[in-house]
């Protein structure tokens, strides 16, 4: 059963003053704390509180919060089973934007005032965060301020999972490439849960890089969403199996039948299908496990495909050094921000809930009912 990897922004107003650049290892304190969403357990224990404002280390900025992004792993901390990495927040969040308020020692590069959107391992569901320096991004040219809350997370788990760790665009994963004399053609990317916020970025990401992309969706609404974002085969997985679907669609490919590069984030409910499903010399890269954590590995599946299965986590990843987000980061910058500004990938908002009801929001995740990005303002 697809879950959709729906994309929840609260807005926090950031309509306020702004203190000047502090001097190097100056942090301004605040008498008064910050409000903030609290939980117990479950999306129904979502609450406003206030809590004490965070003071930025060394290396880190303080980012007075304009919007927020609601991700499953935010939905999945707050039932008690995605806690944070050691010295992360314990507020649910894994991306914001909004504008630098204070800047720790030794930051260079970012100021008081820069508009950023920033990848978070914790505490965006607060009107401020700290950051760590290489974890913030500029606000892609041609987005909002408050749109920008949803691309940090999706960006950086696209890119780094598909590109950095998959090859999609890269050596023999590229839209022109040959072994030999032999032309292969264009990959083959399977997507599972395309028309989520993860699945519905990684489909125009994949169209961009120049992959054929395959994708699963439940029900005709989200089915149409897929085709919508150009997925050039979309399978309903209420109504047919997809290993069947992708090895027909593959048939008569020069690269053989089967799936290039498989992003999934069902777990072990997939696992064996998925396998089926790849081509020779192919990939499938795990990012969630909501059909399951532990499956049976059929090596001999394996072996005649020379295929290999990955697992990845961005949250617990480390800040700097190889593998850490401050690369990943730049990455993206480098990379997913110009398909952005061309209008290759976009962002939508289909929905405005005010923050006081984020359990609401939350809840609607849970459903599995919602797609697309909601908005969550503050008056």
């Amino acid at each position: 059963m697809e879950h959709a990897w729906t994309t929840v922004l609260i807005v926090v107003d950031p309509s306020r003053s702004h203190p000047a650049r502090l001097p190097a290892g100056a942090i301004a304190a605040t008498v008064e704390g910050m409000k903030a969403i609290d939980y117990d357990n479950g999306p129904d224990s979502l609450r406003l509180t206030e809590v004490d404002d965070p003071i930025p280390g060394p290396g880190e900025v303080l980012v007075d919060v304009a919007a927020t992004a609601v991700n499953r792993a935010d939905l999945l901390q707050s039932k008690g089973h995605y806690p944070p990495p050691p010295g992360a927040s314990d507020i649910l969040g894994l991306e914001c934007s909004g504008r630098i308020s204070a800047v720790g020692e030794g930051v260079e590069g970012l100021a008081v005032g820069d508009e950023v959107c920033a990848l978070l391992a914790g505490g965006g569901y607060a009107e401020k965060v700290a950051v760590p320096a290489g974890q913030v991004m500029p606000v892609p040219v041609g987005v909002s301020l408050h749109e920008a809350a949803t691309l940090p997370e999706v960006a950086c788990t696209v890119w780094s999972n598909l590109v950095m760790t998959g090859g999609l665009g890269r050596g023999v994963l590229t839209a022109h490439a040959r072994w030999g004399d032999t032309e292969l053609g264009a990959p083959r990317v399977l997507i599972h849960g395309g028309a989520g916020g993860i699945g519905s970025h990684a489909i125009q990401v994949c169209r961009a890089l120049g992959a054929r992309v395959a994708t699963t969706a439940g029900g005709p609404e989200k089915v149409q969403k897929c085709r919508d974002l150009g997925a050039d085969l979309v399978i309903d997985y209420r109504e047919e199996e997809f290993p069947d679907r992708v090895r027909e669609w593959t048939d008569d490919d020069e690269r053989g039948r089967g799936i290039d590069l498989i992003l999934d984030v069902m777990g072990a409910k997939y696992l064996e299908p998925n396998i089926a499903s790849l081509a020779p010399d192919g990939r499938l890269i795990v990012i969630g496990m909501q059909g399951g954590m532990k499956g049976e590995l059929n090596l001999g599946a394996l072996l005649p495909r020379r295929a290999g299965v990955l697992a990845t986590n961005l949250r617990a990843r480390p800040v700097d050094g190889p593998g850490g987000k401050t690369g990943i980061c730049r990455e993206v910058v480098d990379h997913v921000w110009p398909m952005i500004a061309a209008g290759d990938v976009t962002t939508r908002v289909s929905r405005e809930i005010p923050l006081e009801r984020a359990a609401e929001a939350l809840g609607l995740l849970d459903s599995g009912e919602s797609h697309g990005k909601m908005l969550l303002s503050v008056e």
